[in-house]
């Protein structure tokens, strides 16, 4: 036996099935975690020099239905300035932390499965971005509503340490939710999530769906959160049917594998009989 079959190889090579220690996975977090900071922390950097221009578009909608955004303390420039740079950091790293947190969920990765996860990371990333967008497009809807609420002898006058918060929470909520159809699609692949379990509980995905639509669009405007309640059932929908077709797919290749296997032990019971001995 040569040298290099003697040696077992190292990795995940050692495992087949894929399965990991305690501290395997231990210090497979840690080095996801370290990676997704540093990304962050580059986005955040980034976004220092696009502070002023996003806040200038964080504070506009304010400001066009009459209301102003004003700091309420000396040290709030620079915690507003740190706060908007990191969610920008954010979605800048969006795909980098979107694939780390994959690749961490479904340890032990195979070939294909790796290929899955990228792609999985490739789809997400766009949809966070969307979701954010929406986010900032059903803004002034929700601040036109509030403020119209203030009595006619009073003017709104907003902190950023309030504002910007809420803002924020709003942005990465929405976010978060478009993220979840990919999510779907990515466990459905893996053979974790089935296509028959999401339509058993569609009722609840449904109901899930107008509550995140109605927090997200708190102003009462139906038409508003229909707006935003219809992309979330698209994707839901969506990725119920990949999920649908994908798991036919798997069906009809393990029928196939079966029958295969069958047919084998079929061949190896009939063996020819051996003549009697003299």
């Amino acid at each position: 036996m040569s040298e290099q079959e003697a040696t077992p190889k190292k990795g995940r090579k050692k495992d087949p099935e894929g399965r990991m220690a305690l501290k395997a996975h231990l210090v497979e977090a840690r080095n996801r975690l370290f990676i997704s900071l540093i990304a962050l922390v580059l986005g955040t950097v980034g976004g220092f020099f696009l502070y002023d221009n996003v806040l200038d578009l964080l504070v506009a909608p304010v400001r066009d239905n009459g209301g102003e955004v004003n700091f309420a303390s000396v040290m709030a420039p620079f915690d507003i300035m740190l706060k908007t740079s990191m969610l920008l950091g954010l979605v800048f790293s969006a795909p980098i932390w979107i694939y780390q947190v994959w690749a961490f969920i479904v340890p032990g990765l195979k070939k294909k499965e790796r290929n899955t996860a990228i792609a999985f990371a490739a789809a997400a990333a766009p949809l966070f971005i969307m979701g954010v967008g929406m986010a900032y497009w059903v803004l002034p809807h929700a601040l036109k509503f509030f403020i119209s609420l203030t009595p006619d002898n009073a003017q709104s006058w907003l902190t950023t340490d309030t504002y910007l918060p809420f803002v924020f929470r709003l942005l990465i909520a929405f976010g978060l939710a478009m993220l979840a159809p990919v999510l779907m699609v990515g466990l459905n692949m893996v053979g974790v999530l089935k296509a028959k379990m999401i339509l058993k509980h569609w009722r609840i995905t449904v109901f899930l769906i107008a509550l995140v639509a109605a927090m997200a669009a708190p102003g009462g405007d139906a038409i508003t959160m229909f707006a935003l309640a219809g992309p979330l059932f698209i994707t839901f929908a969506t990725a119920t049917l990949i999920c649908h077709f994908n798991d036919k797919k798997r069906d009809k290749k393990r029928a196939q594998q079966e029958a295969k296997n069958a047919a084998t032990a079929g061949q190896g019971s009939t063996l020819p009989e051996t003549p009697d001995l003299p």
